[in-house]
């Protein structure tokens, strides 16, 4: 195999140039020998130990942030453009993706950013002057894991590419490609060495550390991706090689250390997002409760949960059934800031949910939409309750007006009638730098007292009633996935829309908005700006708040959980023997966790399946997996893109090119540092 080594100009490091620096923006180790050469301190275990956490801010700086959570996602039969929305048009809808493009740059940049720490950190490791040896072969089996994590990103994204896995000094600005098999090659050898030498436990019980599960689950991505490239190994297809991987994680699941929750309302609750049974790799959260936070300089607090969400705001203004802003910074304490509203659900990935007997929908998407209070907080800080949470709860009640019930279609027979506050938040402050924490708490039903002893804690205050009753009065909006009569409507005393009628019903693939225009069916017309909004990363708990600055949230956000193993091995099962009983037991195990109650779990709900075809698959990976960086790849390794983009999305469809669109523009960053651009080229861009 042909190795081009490059360095400084070809991947540059995320931090400074002096040790000092790079180990002061660790979070994982706080070592910093600050008048110490770099020399002195990476000879020694600590310092080599703390510049080894630098691998990791690959993970914090893109894939909890936006770049890679778009580029991963959209552009595929799950998601489109909002009402009125043409941003990032350039991968939602293939309309003049260039080679400047800068979330595929970024992307690019944190990829080789990190890899070339990986590259330094594993070459220093023979050298070291002290430290146990176990400790050192764990650290270097992370690095290699990591090193092989970041790789198939880049393979999958861009394809051909150089292949560097050495520190060397010497810079080569005019590099080649390695051929894909090349590059795929080299990540398996990196994640099989990984998974011979992690720890089921992480070192030092630190869970922002990858251990075995995470090597053996992201095997068998990796060779499910390599088997859409043709690839094999040892006389065996890399789908073989994929199911072998998956079924060893399932079938050992408590040796391994994994594990899948009885119940996927789990999987997002609150309280698992630190610690979470069912993830197999994260990218760990900044804590603002750990004296790291106020030192941290790394790009690690993301903002990707508000593209997923509506602006309410243009929807209904704030005068009059909905009270607190989204679209300002540090108003609203219970959304956050929702002022991007760039992607929005296709109604291919909407239909998938047969939410009668699956809680996914909601646990997926909100619907409902709600006043907050700020009772707790009033009552702990007093005079000194920041103002995002200094809400009264009669200030957040609505009282429905007959103008209210005229300007949004309402029953006018409800006017004068209350709409409740859902949930009420305290207010901590953290840290000097993330500031305030939001708590939610829930208002039960039926109470209005207003008392903090009525508030009740729920597993996840983003996930409301569905579905939601028609007297249900905390709610001042619901996007009903069932169609409503008018006489249905007419017994609800909120806003009610059809999720249907978000959609423009000429184009039969259900991936156009309605526009914001008079006319549109709607009333108002701008309730065309809604649409269901995707919760997966908006963490509403003590300790996920960037208290100023509620763009970022500071959650963990999960790049592999064991679900995807279940799906890997249906999919390879289909490639394979093709047995569709086989594959179809894979899925039933998500499906039947899924089940709102135990009894929905059967053939006649359509919960239970007898048999999978591929597109069986597909949803599955929908319900399951909707905006977890995994669609791009799993339609670019089936080929799907034509298929599934002309029946599901013609607006990506109309601009897709098969013959460029199936990788990235090498980014114009890159082929600007190097003496060979027009040589090394510009994948077709």
């Amino acid at each position: 195999m042909k190795i081009k080594n490059i360095k400084g100009l070809i991947y540059k490091s995320l931090f400074g140039l002096t040790i000092a620096l790079s180990v002061a923006s660790c979070k994982l180790d706080e070592y910093n020998p600050i008048s110490l050469s770099e020399q002195d301190v990476l000879s020694k275990f600590d310092g080599w130990k703390a510049y080894q956490s630098n691998c990791y801010t690959g993970l914090w700086g893109t894939l909890i942030s936006m770049p890679y959570g778009l580029c991963s996602e959209v552009g595929t039969d799950l998601w489109t453009f909002p009402s009125n929305s043409t941003t990032y048009k350039e991968i939602i809808g293939y309309q003049d993706l260039t080679v400047s493009f800068n979330l595929v740059g970024n992307v690019w940049n944190y990829a080789w950013g990190s890899i070339k720490d990986c590259n330094k950190t594993i070459q220093l490791a023979p050298n070291l002057k002290d430290g146990k040896a176990s400790d050192i072969a764990t650290l270097v089996a992370e690095t290699k894991l990591l090193r092989a994590y970041y790789y198939s990103v880049l393979v999958t994204q861009f394809g051909e590419l150089p292949l560097i896995t050495t520190d060397d000094p010497t810079k080569n600005l005019s590099p080649t490609r390695n051929s894909v098999p090349e590059i795929y090659t080299q990540i398996i050898s990196d994640l099989r060495e990984a998974f011979n030498n992690l720890p089921v436990t992480p070192l030092d019980n630190n869970l922002q550390r990858v251990t075995k599960k995470a090597a053996l689950g992201l095997l068998a991505r990796v060779y499910a991706q390599g088997a859409g490239e043709g690839l094999s190994e040892g006389g065996k297809s890399y789908w073989v090689r994929a199911k072998e991987c998956a079924d060893s994680l399932i079938n050992n699941m408590g040796t391994y250390g994994a594990a899948l929750y009885p119940d996927f309302a789990n999987v997002f609750a609150s309280a698992n997002n630190r610690n979470n049974q069912e993830v197999l790799f994260t990218a760990y959260g900044l804590d603002p409760y750990s004296p790291s936070y106020d030192v941290s300089t790394a790009n690690s607090k993301p903002n990707l949960y508000l593209h997923y969400y509506p602006k309410f705001d243009d929807a209904f203004g704030t005068a009059d059934v909905f009270k607190r802003s989204v679209n300002s910074n540090t108003s609203n304490a219970y959304y956050g800031r929702l002022n991007q509203a760039f992607v929005a659900p296709t109604k291919y990935l909407i239909n998938c949910f047969n939410a009668t007997y699956d809680k996914r929908w909601e646990n997926t998407f909100q619907t409902a939409f709600t006043n907050y209070s700020g009772v707790q907080a009033i009552a702990s800080n007093g005079s000194g309750v920041p103002s995002p949470a200094n809400v009264k709860y009669t200030d957040a009640t609505v009282t429905l007006t007959a103008a209210m019930c005229t300007k949004y279609g309402i029953n006018p027979a409800f006017a004068g009638k209350k709409i409740y506050p859902y949930a009420d938040v305290n207010a901590k402050n953290a840290s000097k730098n993330a500031t305030w924490q939001y708590i939610p708490q829930i208002w039960p039903r039926g109470v209005y007292t207003g008392a903090i002893s009525s508030l009740v804690t729920v597993a996840n205050a983003n996930v409301h009633p569905y579905p939601l009753d028609p007297t249900e009065d905390r709610f001042f909006a619901y996007l009903s996935k069932d169609p409503l009569t008018a006489a249905d409507k007419a017994t609800r005393a909120y806003v009610t829309v059809n999720i249907d009628d978000l959609f423009d019903p000429s184009d039969l693939t259900g991936s156009t908005y309605k526009a914001n225009a008079a006319g549109n069916g709607l009333t108002p017309s701008s309730l065309a700006m809604l649409f269901p909004a995707m919760q997966k990363f908006n963490h509403n708990f003590d300790g996920g708040w960037l208290g100023g600055n509620f763009q970022q949230k500071l959650g963990n956000i999960m790049i592999m959980r064991m679900a995807e193993v279940y799906l890997i091995a249906a999919e390879a099962t289909m490639h394979t023997s093709g047995d569709g009983a086989a594959a179809a037991n894979y899925l039933n195990v998500l499906r039947k966790r899924a089940c709102r109650n135990p009894g929905d779990f059967n053939v006649g709900t359509g919960m239970q399946l007898s048999t999978a075809t591929m597109n069986d698959v597909f949803d599955e990976y929908a319900r399951e997996l909707c905006g977890e960086f995994t669609r791009w790849a799993l339609l670019k390794r089936n080929k799907a893109f034509e298929s599934r983009l002309q029946t599901y999305n013609k607006r990506a469809a109309a601009n897709f090119n098969p013959a460029k669109n199936y990788v990235r523009p090498i980014p114009f960053s890159f082929l600007n540092q190097i003496n060979n651009a027009t040589d090394f080229g510009t994948n077709g861009y």
